[in-house]
């Protein structure tokens, strides 16, 4: 009775995929996709740099494909982990769950990372970087809709510095999702995904690319008058590694030392030189690309990663890593090519974050009205002025990502209306100059927008995981604290580009969201969308106009 059950299935899906494979904008089905991900990009990095750029990577993608240039990621916390997860979801961290790398767990009384899961243990590595898995995860992913939709037969795998980003590309039911494990210098997966490390990555560690690279300066690749498009180098507005260097060239070895881990390397385009060799050695040691079955493979690049902030869109080390990158970009897709066959490949271009300008540069330059907000400050005057109001005690719990989490037990134990010291403490907080807009959870869970400044809170509100306000900073603001790094941005606008087989070539300026990029993803691949899919396909990508 099963068998039948399973044929008759079998014989539906087939049904399903024979009447999609028909459908007027594709022709046969790519064999691979390969995604190219891009932490703190710009848009208008490819307008600034391109008459530096070669021929073989990003004016490749922007002059054969089909670029959308008015795309926004609309969310209250922009950061890798969510902007990551909203793409290959469809849905806004209100209902996928990551509301940001980290949030702060009640229960637990302490902040919980979005992927860490003790559960599993590291494949690759003696560390504990690998103690991840998706399940913190909500809704299903693209990839994941692949994986069910070809009956477990199509391949799934991501490579990228920062875990977040390789685990939530891969989704719940990848092969194999890996990243760098800064202690060890090693790439490396979860048990999760993977029992056996498999040897060509074992083999790929034994090159000891972040350490070889650890020990080379980062110079720049042309003379520095080549970079007419950015602020000279030294800079006054420019912090630097642990705000002290920030000119050329730059002493990986001493960054790397000093911070006692392999992270600075992330920062460099060394680090986007790793992903390019592992994303190749993927592609030529995995069975991928060999069947009827669409297979998926995702590389993410940083873009001067954590030090985004500290030099900034205007510096000399961004336009540079771009340029670097474009010639990585340019090996990827050549290799691919030609392994596949050009008409068997479809790759996007997309970014999980922007980029701000920094408030020095914006301010002093520019004459705009912005500065640093201080949480620190703001949240010791509020918790003063809470003594004030309800009593001596310790009200706030904690804060995070422009959100306040209040102790429950004491506003309890203090017979204390819930929304009532909520609003008091949000409506203190819209005081402040820096802040745009200030709500409680209350708000957010009884009220609704689509639109607008609003939209920013709505979407990102969960109720179990977000804190019992949530508040905007102004545009251009940045927060500033006294002994934690933040890579904060407020801007949304991201690239979006689809290139390869049976995409053509146009600009299309029509508005659209980050969350339109799964869906639309799913019909060029013909397969469903993801089932809470809050987004539309892009159509005149589906029809050409």
């Amino acid at each position: 009775m099963r068998r039948s059950t399973t044929l008759l299935i079998s014989l539906f899906l087939t049904g399903i995929f024979s009447a999609t494979a028909q459908m007027p904008y594709g022709s046969e089905k790519p064999k691979v996709v390969i995604g190219l991900l891009i932490e703190n990009m710009r848009p208008d990095y490819i307008q600034r740099y391109w008459n530096k750029f070669e021929s073989g990577g990003f004016k490749k993608l922007y002059s054969n494909g089909a670029v959308c240039s008015n795309v926004n990621l609309t969310q209250h916390n922009q950061n890798y982990a969510s902007g990551t997860a909203t793409l290959f979801t469809g849905v806004s961290p209100s209902t996928h769950g990551i509301i940001g790398k980290s949030w702060y767990d009640r229960l637990r009384r302490k902040e919980v990372e979005s992927t860490q899961d003790d559960y599993y243990f590291t494949v690759g590595a003696d560390t504990k970087f690998g103690n991840a898995s998706p399940k913190k995860l909500l809704t299903n992913t693209i990839t994941d809709n692949l994986k069910i939709f070809s009956g477990g037969k199509a391949r799934v795998y991501s490579a990228a510095m920062n875990r977040e980003s390789a685990v939530f590309s891969a989704g719940h039911a990848a092969d194999g999702a890996y990243w760098l494990d800064p202690e060890s210098g090693r790439m490396v997966s979860s048990s999760f995904y993977i029992n056996n490390f498999p040897d060509w990555v074992r083999d790929f560690n034994s090159e000891n690319y972040p350490e070889r690279f650890s020990y080379q300066n980062w110079v720049t690749m042309y003379p520095e008058p080549h970079y007419t498009e950015s602020m000279p180098d030294l800079y006054v507005h420019e912090k630097g590694y642990f705000d002290e260097f920030n000119t050329f060239p730059h002493t990986i070895g001493r960054y790397t030392k000093r911070a006692e881990n392999l992270t600075p390397l992330k920062t460099t385009p060394y680090a986007n030189e790793i992903i390019k060799n592992f994303g190749i050695q993927l592609m030529e040691k995995e069975a991928v690309g060999q069947d009827e079955f669409t297979d998926f493979i995702t590389l993410v690049f940083s873009s001067m990663d954590y030090a985004n902030n500290s030099f900034g869109p205007p510096s000399l080390e961004m336009q540079d890593s771009y340029l670097y990158l474009d010639k990585y970009i340019a090996e990827v897709i050549n290799y691919a090519e030609n392994k596949f066959g050009k008409q068997n490949v479809i790759f996007f271009l997309t970014a999980n974050t922007s980029a701000s300008y920094p408030v020095g540069y914006l301010k002093e330059e520019f004459n705009l009205p912005v500065d640093y907000f201080s949480p620190e400050s703001a949240f010791a005057l509020l918790a003063s002025f809470l003594n004030v109001s309800y009593g001596q005690e310790n009200w706030i719990e904690h804060y995070t990502d422009h959100q306040v989490y209040l102790n429950h037990d004491l506003i309890k134990k203090n017979k204390i209306d819930l929304n009532e010291i909520r609003e008091t403490a949000s409506n203190f907080l819209n005081q402040y100059e820096a802040v745009q807009l200030s709500m409680t959870a209350s708000q957010l869970e009884n009220g609704s927008s689509t639109d607008g400044m609003l939209s920013l809170l709505y979407n990102s509100y969960s109720k179990n995981r977000s804190g019992d306000f949530l508040y905007i900073l102004r545009e251009g603001w940045q927060p500033s604290y006294k002994f934690k790094k933040v890579n904060y941005t407020d801007q949304s606008h991201i690239p979006m580009v689809f290139y390869g087989a049976g995409v053509k070539p146009q600009i299309i300026r029509e508005k659209y969201n980050a969350v339109d990029f799964a869906p639309t993803l799913s019909e060029l691949l013909q397969i469903p969308q993801p089932d809470k899919s809050q987004g539309r396909p892009i159509s005149p990508l589906m029809n050409g106009n």
